[in-house]
């Protein structure tokens, strides 16, 4: 009985499709999905510069300087646990659906609070 497993795998294996993509030679574009976190992007619009995002972090991604008026992130550090999008009083940070650009430098990502006029 095993004899018969055996080959029928054997035999699926050599005359089916790998289920693997030969990567240089096909790409697959990104997908996203319903549920999926992407990156962390920031309505500086509406952003008090409070800073309970930066201490929501558990690893310390996000830096908010009140008196400089930016709010930074490190895309490599954050973990997309989406903490910072739960504390946020103002509802100004989401969480993307798509995956963040391939980059040949690690960033920091830094936003300037607008001047009120």
């Amino acid at each position: 009985m095993g004899n018969f497993k055996l080959g029928k795998m054997t035999l699926r294996s050599l005359f089916g499709k790998p289920a693997t993509v030969q990567y240089p030679a096909e790409q697959v574009p990104a997908m996203s999905y319903e549920h999926m976190r992407g990156h962390v992007a920031c309505d500086m619009e509406a952003c008090i510069l409070c800073g309970m995002c930066q201490r929501a972090c558990p690893v310390g991604a996000i830096e908010v300087n009140r008196k400089g008026g930016t709010w930074s992130i490190d895309p490599y550090r954050c973990i997309q646990c989406a903490s910072c999008t739960r504390e946020c009083p103002k509802n100004c940070l989401s969480m993307g659906a798509s995956c963040a650009p391939a980059a040949t430098e690690l960033l920091v990502t830094t936003l300037h609070k607008p001047e009120a006029e």
